[in-house]
């Protein structure tokens, strides 16, 4: 499903939930996150097809060896940590 509207935590600052693993940060779960908005608002396709995106690259392999399932699917946000980077997360690895 592509996203028609911005999502409702566009520009927030959210929390990533604490079991969140990443391959390349060992601080990721529990860290903060700015919202860009839905990836494929913001790219105008899913993240499942943007071949060679360094951050779709290791956002399918973040959750592919995730140890708390993640649904494969568009509920997909882009956001930036602290450190700069820019990230995909799912909309279920938000803490609420």
């Amino acid at each position: 499903m592509k996203h028609l509207e911005s999502s409702t935590l566009a520009g927030k600052t959210v929390t990533i939930k604490p079991h969140v693993k990443h391959p390349q940060n060992d601080n990721f779960g529990g860290s903060e996150i700015s919202i860009e908005d839905w990836w494929d608002k913001i790219t105008g396709g899913s993240w499942m097809f943007a071949q060679g995106n360094p951050a779709c690259l290791v956002y399918a392999m973040r959750t592919g060896f995730s140890n708390v399932p993640v649904p494969t699917d568009d509920e997909v946000l882009y956001g930036h940590t602290k450190d700069g980077l820019g990230h995909l997360i799912h909309i279920s690895e938000i803490a609420t």
